[in-house]
């Protein structure tokens, strides 16, 4: 019984002083809570914002890079959609929605040796192009993909 009251006075212990900390503002928990995503970017309302604020200039797709979908699909509320390429030292991966309200969907850093690979449900507006954006080597590699939607998913 002993073990128990002492485990449970060592966590409450723990707990009061991570909250002390918290208050004090010695802890900063948006450190490892995406404090460093491009708000830019994902707050622009065209495909031209959108790929300026990502730091892209438009240019021709790649081979390099593969988009994996279905060229038409029901329900725009839930497109599967995979990205593949064998490039080596991926930095980054992100899915452009070019007629969605906020044309960046997703957007990944990867870190060194994950697998370059990439498969996420997009939620899509309305039939339209798609566009995978892969940073590898310090160059950025493009394809697109045009898809087809029966139902929209994004205020239809």
């Amino acid at each position: 019984m002993d073990s128990i009251r002492r485990h449970f006075l060592k966590s409450a212990s723990h707990c009061g002083l991570a909250a002390t900390l918290l208050a004090a503002g010695l802890l900063h928990p948006s450190r490892v809570l995406a404090a460093d995503w491009n708000h830019a970017a994902f707050s622009a309302t065209t495909l031209g914002d959108a790929f300026k604020a990502y730091g892209l200039q438009p240019q021709a797709d790649s081979k390099e890079v593969q988009i994996v979908a279905a060229d038409v699909a029901e329900n725009g509320g839930n497109v599967p959609v995979e990205v593949l390429t064998s490039l080596p030292q991926v930095q980054s991966i992100a899915l452009f929605a070019e007629k969605n309200p906020f044309p960046l969907a997703t957007s990944f850093e990867l870190a060194p040796g994950v697998v370059p690979y990439l498969k996420v449900p997009l939620k899509l507006a309305e039939s339209t192009r798609i566009k995978a954006v892969v940073r590898a080597g310090g160059k950025t590699y493009i394809a697109t993909r045009e898809i087809g939607i029966t139902i929209g998913g994004c205020g239809a």
